[in-house]
């Protein structure tokens, strides 16, 4: 790589379509910006996770060599800014977002672009913006984590995807078709800051996205934004209370619901009776994770690239 040039990395899913014929004037375009703007681009792509950790093991390597450390781009919906994020926390590499996702919530929290020329902009005009990142054991989540009914709704929701396409009405077309299902409660331990709290609950969520958690008008949207942990445990799991809650999600009034408590705190653990481990969804991927879950917050642990004059979520 020349001396001069900064380097660009650009990581994307196979499957999100980024170089799709329809596109391609569009993808010229974005390259030229950033050679333009003194880049050196490689362009990597993956379509497993272990392909992710192969890539961004050469990324890592290329950027910590180079005088000017660039920028890593994640091509993609918000799944693959976790896969890339994962590796660039704490470390001086800023992360790009060219938004190819359905919802792009991180993107629109800290008013990147949905329109890729104008992302592309951003990545080599931007400033750097230090962002809080959520941790549930060894995974991190930028959006939100949780267990109980939302990985099932996550689970169903790329079965209607696969057959039907990607849609954002699947969301609630997935809780929907799960409601109507049997399903177990869970029966935790909740300790939050050290006070222990027994619950038996369909759904634990927490959330990081500040712009996420206020559509969903949720008070503990500042807490996240302010880098705390930001949580919900509903408390009833009848259906005719679920699919109650259910109405009052898409409302955006889930805190009016009898039996739904919000919290935020800086460390929650999270144990189970008779159960080793749980099946989680990190931002929409689903994982199974050995009890007991911890989650925390590492403030300021990502540098963003965003636009100049970043205006609150």
């Amino acid at each position: 790589m020349a001396e001069h040039l900064k380097p660009l990395s650009i990581l994307y899913n196979g499957k999100s379509g980024f170089h799709a014929q329809n596109k391609e004037g569009v993808y010229e375009q974005m390259m030229t910006i950033f050679t333009d703007y003194g880049f050196e681009i490689q362009v990597f792509e993956f379509t497993e996770q272990n392909l992710v950790d192969e890539a961004m093991q050469q990324i890592l390597l290329r950027h910590q060599q180079a005088t000017d450390q660039g920028v890593v781009v994640a091509a993609g919906g918000d799944g693959t800014l976790n896969a890339v994020a994962a590796y660039l926390i704490h470390t001086n590499i800023p992360l790009g977002i060219l938004p190819l996702g359905t919802f792009n919530y991180v993107a629109r929290a800290y008013n990147v672009p949905l329109e890729l020329i104008e992302a592309a902009k951003v990545i080599a005009t931007g400033q750097v913006l230090p962002i809080h990142v959520a941790k549930l054991n060894n995974l991190i989540y930028l959006n939100n984590a949780s267990l109980g009914l939302y990985p099932l709704f996550i689970e169903k929701r790329e079965y209607y995807n696969r057959w039907f396409g990607r849609f954002k009405i699947h969301a609630y077309t997935s809780a929907l078709d799960v409601l109507f299902r049997q399903y177990p409660d869970l029966k935790l331990e909740v300790v939050v800051d050290g006070e222990k709290y027994p619950v038996k609950t369909p759904l634990v969520f927490f959330g990081n996205n500040p712009l996420q958690l206020k559509e969903m008008n949720l008070q503990i949207a500042q807490c996240a934004k302010l880098g705390k942990l930001a949580g919900i445990v509903v408390a009833k799991s009848g259906k005719s209370a679920l699919f109650k809650l259910l109405f009052q999600l898409v409302r955006g009034e889930i805190e009016r619901t009898p039996d739904v408590y919000s919290f935020s705190a800086d460390h929650v653990e999270i144990y189970a009776k008779k159960a080793k481990s749980l099946r989680v969804a990190v931002d929409g991927e689903l994982h199974t994770e050995t009890l007991p879950l911890k989650l925390t917050v590492d403030q300021n642990a990502l540098n963003l690239m965003v636009p100049y004059v970043v205006t609150s979520v």
